[in-house]
């Protein structure tokens, strides 16, 4: 993002916002004419710095359960047990943190009794000392854009 100017920064912000509005409105917002806007969000892009869009849902709307389960392990680095949750198709992120706990996973199952089949799994891994999961209830807030 440090290579982006100011315009694109902007054109970026607006499109995180709203993706379906017009290039008109973004060109008022960002002070540009309807064909430049056009041409940087071609050129950001072209260069994947814009990767795609999509819809996100809210949780209330999604088929299914997620949770976070947050992971103690006994490995000398996380890096040495991640494995573990590549081998799990529903892990959507698995990122370390600070704190007690060591690893933060987040997943999306089709129903509670997997979740339940997946938490068993990493239970019984001989590199996990701990795990709580935290099931998603509500959602309000998702601006990953990822």
């Amino acid at each position: 993002m440090d290579q982006l100017d100011k315009f694109d920064k902007a054109i970026i912000a607006a499109l995180r916002e709203n993706a379906r509005q017009s290039i008109s409105h973004m060109s008022e917002a960002v002070s540009l004419s309807r064909s430049a806007v056009s041409e940087r969000i071609k050129k950001l892009e072209h260069t994947g710095i814009i990767r795609g869009y999509q819809v996100l849902l809210s949780e209330s709307q999604k088929e299914g359960v997620s949770a976070y389960f947050e992971i103690q392990h006994k490995c000398p680095r996380c890096a040495d047990v991640v494995h573990v949750f590549h081998a799990i198709p529903e892990v959507i992120t698995c990122r370390g943190i600070t704190g007690d706990m060591d690893l933060l996973v987040y997943v999306r199952a089709p129903s509670m009794k997997r979740l339940h089949e997946i938490r068993e799994f990493i239970d019984a891994q001989t590199d996990i000392i701990k795990i709580k999961t935290h099931v998603v209830m509500s959602e309000w807030i998702d601006n990953r854009g990822e």
